[in-house]
C-alpha cells in the first residue's frame, strides 16, 4: 500500500484554482470640482473587475466601492485618473469619545465627521471601575449604594 499511495500522489490532479475575493466596501477620499472630474474617476472604477456597486459624492469628496476587490487596486485605479486620493480619513462624530482632542478635530472634514485617530483617553469598561465610583472620594459619609 504505500508505493501505491506514493504513485497515486502523482497521478491526481489539483486545481489551481485562487480564492475568491471576500465583498468589501472601500471608501475614497478623492478631491473633485467638476462633473467631469466625478465621470471620469466612476468610470475608471465601474470597469473594474469585481466592482458591484459605486457612489460618488461630490460634495464630500468620497467614492463608495463595493465589490470583490482589494482595496490598494481600488486606490491605485483612481489615482490613475490624475486626482489626489486616499483612503476615507473620517469617521461619524458620534463614535468618537473625545471629538475635539488634539489631531481628532479636522474643519476641512464632512459636517459630522472626525478623523479616525487613536483616542488619547479610551474609555474603560472595566467592572472595577464601575465599583469604584460608587463611593465618593470628597464625602466619605456620602455612599452611593445606601
Amino acid at each position: 500500500m504505500g508505493a501505491l499511495d506514493y504513485l497515486s500522489n502523482f497521478c491526481t490532479v489539483t486545481s489551481t484554482r485562487s480564492k475568491r475575493k471576500a465583498m468589501q466596501t472601500v471608501e475614497i477620499k478623492v478631491k473633485m470640482d467638476c462633473d467631469g472630474c466625478e465621470r471620469r474617476v466612476k468610470n475608471a472604477v465601474t470597469n473594474m473587475k469585481g466592482v458591484k456597486s459605486v457612489e460618488v459624492n461630490r460634495k464630500q469628496h468620497r467614492v463608495t466601492v463595493s465589490g470583490y476587490v482589494e482595496p490598494n487596486k481600488v486606490l491605485k485605479r483612481v489615482k490613475s485618473t490624475g486626482k489626489r486620493a486616499e483612503f476615507w480619513p473620517y469617521i461619524p462624530q458620534h463614535l468618537v469619545h473625545y471629538p475635539y482632542a488634539s489631531g481628532t478635530y479636522d474643519r476641512r472634514a464632512p459636517s459630522g465627521f472626525v478623523r479616525n485617530v487613536v483616542q488619547p483617553f479610551p474609555a474603560s469598561n472595566a467592572p472595577e471601575d464601575n465599583i469604584v465610583s460608587l463611593f465618593s472620594d470628597d464625602n466619605v459619609n456620602a455612599c452611593s449604594i445606601m
